[in-house]
């Protein structure tokens, strides 16, 4: 049996892309009949709270399903600006290692965490697979949390040149990534595999709605409420619909550093067709529900000036659920959704736009059905955790026969 290291600062209950990503694919491992160990930190993300549990100890090992958990300390820090996701890291990387004398044997290491993880590689004299969930350094400039040219990205493109140096092999969620990495990193493409976040099919799954004919048409966004998305965009399409008459509702569920400013931009416009709501959910089974409450589930991020590269985990839910899927980008997301005829496609920061295809997802709702079906059979055959296992898998035993012949 293949003993896996798993090594991340995020993992359910923390909400966002990279808990979903490592839990996805310990998940995929384990089907695929691997023996996990998960180094983690305290639940954390987005909101800093720290659940009452962990608040006496430095070290908590759990088990859920065979798999053995060693979670970490954690300042009760929310995740917002640069200066405070800097803590938080460098937190992780000194308290995970309290966890290596109740870590088990391991043949190879999933780095979600790439300084801890390159640590126990050489500690454990085991390859390391780097997980590579966003291209955080190029976002940085994108989102303008951080200019293009300053002294900050310059010391954080060398460090992690520094990394992709020292990873065995590097693992893209998206194939908008790879010419990045290859091409400023300096990376050889034979040591690139591009494994998806993928979704788990069996917990993300239709349960038939029926919309009856004077019922409002449901548009929901779930997830982390960031500054990477666009809700301006949103309420201006809620607006353009209520003027119209469209019967159109419009619910924003998550947490995150935008809340407030979201809180706020509703009293001010006055938009009784959006909903918000901040009510942390305890599992992704309840995350489940929640989409199949939906007629259409909406992807609106930012305008970021160039094709975005990534695609969010978000997507694979929307699909698995078999909803038509409203994405307001370019980029990877927009040719996956295309290719997969899944939903429709909407330039960012275009609300007249967005609330003209809104209206034909409204008025052809067997069109619209059709798309979420097609999006269902695209998880199942291609993107479901057990696949996403089987590749991971694959790269690693052949890391591991690489490794052995060195």
């Amino acid at each position: 049996m293949l003993n896996v290291l798993l090594i991340t600062q995020y993992f359910p209950p923390d909400l966002g892309g990279a808990a979903t990503r490592n839990s996805n694919i310990s998940k995929g491992l384990s089907l695929n009949g691997c023996n996990l160990t998960i180094i983690t930190a305290f639940p954390h993300y987005p909101h800093g709270i720290i659940p009452p549990e962990y608040k006496s100890t430095i070290v908590k090992i759990e088990t859920i399903d065979n798999i053995k958990i060693i979670r970490t300390f954690m300042p009760p820090i929310k995740s917002e600006g640069i200066v405070k996701r800097m803590v938080l890291m460098v937190s992780f990387a000194v308290s995970s290692m309290f966890a290596l004398p109740f870590s088990r044997k391991a043949d190879i290491i999933w780095g979600g965490s790439w300084l801890p993880g390159i640590l126990y590689s050489k500690l454990k004299r085991i390859p390391v697979v780097l997980d590579v969930c966003d291209l955080t350094v190029e976002d940085l400039p994108l989102l303008k949390i951080a200019k293009q040219d300053s002294l900050l990205l310059k010391i954080a493109s060398s460090i992690y040149r520094f990394f992709y140096v020292k990873g065995d092999a590097i693992a893209p969620i998206s194939p908008g990534y790879v010419n990045t990495i290859v091409n400023k990193y300096s990376v050889k493409r034979d040591r690139i595999s591009i494994i998806p976040v993928g979704v788990d099919s069996s917990e993300f799954k239709n349960n038939k709605k029926f919309r009856l004919k004077d019922d409002p048409f449901i548009i929901i966004y779930a997830g982390v409420l960031g500054v990477g998305y666009d809700f301006e965009q949103v309420f201006g399409a809620a607006k353009i619909l209520k003027d119209s008459g469209t019967n159109v509702q419009f619910i924003l569920h998550g947490g995150g550093e935008c809340v407030g400013i979201i809180k706020s931009r509703l009293q001010e416009l006055n938009l009784t067709n959006v909903k918000l709501s901040d009510r942390l959910l305890s599992s992704r089974k309840e995350v489940a529900c929640l989409l199949n409450e939906a007629d259409a589930l909406i992807l609106p991020l930012k305008d970021y000036g160039a094709p975005y590269p990534g695609i969010p985990s978000k997507l694979y839910e929307y699909q698995s659920v078999g909803k038509p899927i409203i994405c307001c980008a370019e980029g990877e997301p927009a040719k996956y959704i295309r290719d997969s005829n899944s939903g429709v496609i909407v330039s960012p920061e275009n609300p007249r736009e967005l609330a003209q295809a809104i209206k034909y997802l409204y008025a052809n709702i067997e069109i619209a059905q059709q798309m979420g079906k097609n999006g269902r059979r695209l998880v199942e055959r291609e993107v479901d955790i057990a696949a996403i296992g089987a590749k991971a898998k694959a790269l690693f035993t052949k890391l591991m026969a690489k490794n052995a012949t060195n």
